[in-house]
């Protein structure tokens, strides 16, 4: 995993003087969701706006860089929106910059013993179900599946496994019997005969029959204070995003897997580019947030999120499209 994290760091350090904005980046995974971070990075657009970018905590967990975030041993973290609903049911002002993914690529995988059938929800009753860590989107598609089939979170084992080969891992050797993950591991199981998906919310349709609609997940994000202090690192930033973001929409998997550290790329190479192929559709083409999708995620935190329930949430203060706006289209240049 250190290997992982320094492949990473090293395509994003620029040394010297002559870059005036230094900025920590921390990312929580390295799903698929998050993708355009490592793309903006791989087509040096970090480079090209004059940062000199420092990555963080690769592969700690979408919750742990919230904690450094907040903590402030980070500068901007890529993480996922829901998270900012929960900090303001805190009092703690943490504000989406630019979306990244605007579905949750999330899917439900039976291990080959599992007898979970979703036609009959009360089968999940009994199962380990692997999920990325404690508090993440993981986590909340669970129990919000659950609650809607009116079960409990008691119903069930909850257990952090990771993502990416370690997630399949687990489910391939019994640790688990069900497990809910993102791409490349979703694309992974089936490659790999590991086991079967169940409940796929990859699609826009998908997500609907989950969540209601469609659930914004990764993200950009950095407190309020930051942001005050650091506009102009923060355009920067949003501007190398948005541009990998466009690459991204016209560019074919294969394409955008040669812009990856080969230590980013999990498995073989082929099955990675057809989990890239499998979450395209996921990714925002213009890192805008959208007003209407973001009451998603409030509406399933607030079905067990008892301080986000009790707390009168306003989503307007927990994104802003203030730098996506203001960033360089190249379709209008």
């Amino acid at each position: 995993m250190r290997k992982l994290m320094l492949a990473l760091a090293a395509t994003v350090v620029f040394a010297g003087s002559a870059f005036a904005d230094p900025v920590r980046i921390s990312v929580g995974s390295y799903n698929l969701n998050n993708l355009p971070f490592p793309v903006a990075s791989g087509l040096g657009l970090y480079e090209k706006e004059g940062l000199e970018v420092t990555v963080e905590n690769f592969a700690s967990g979408g919750s742990k860089t919230l904690q450094a975030l907040v903590a402030g041993s980070t500068d901007i973290a890529v993480g996922f929106y829901d998270h900012t609903i929960q900090m303001q049911a805190q009092r703690k002002d943490v504000v989406g910059i630019v979306l990244l993914a605007r579905n949750s690529g999330l899917v439900l995988a039976g291990g080959k013993n599992s007898t979970f059938d979703p036609a009959k929800p009360e089968t999940i009753k009994g199962a380990k179900i692997g999920i990325t860590a404690p508090g993440s989107s993981s986590d909340f598609f669970v129990r919000y599946y659950l609650q809607r089939h009116k079960l409990s979170a008691d119903d069930v084992s909850l257990i952090g496994v990771g993502s990416g080969s370690a997630a399949v891992a687990a489910l391939e050797q019994g640790k688990v019997d069900l497990l809910v993950n993102y791409d490349p591991a979703a694309t992974f199981i089936e490659a790999k005969g590991v086991g079967k998906i169940l409940i796929d919310a990859r699609s826009d349709a998908g997500a609907k029959e989950i969540y209601g609609g469609i659930y914004p997940t990764s993200v950009l994000y950095a407190t309020q204070a930051y942001i005050d202090e650091h506009p102009q690192t923060i355009q920067k930033v949003v501007n190398a995003t948005v541009e990998a973001l466009e690459w991204m929409n016209s560019s074919s998997p294969e394409e955008i897997v040669q812009k990856l550290p080969e230590a980013f790329i999990s498995g073989d190479r082929e099955t990675y580019v057809k989990a890239v192929a499998n979450a395209k559709p996921i990714f925002s083409v213009d890192g805008r947030f959208n007003e209407a999708e973001v009451q998603t995620p409030l509406a399933v935190l607030r079905s067990f999120n008892d301080k986000v329930a009790a707390t009168e949430i306003d989503l307007k203060k927990t994104y802003t499209n203030a730098f996506v706006d203001k960033a360089p289209r190249k379709s209008t240049n």
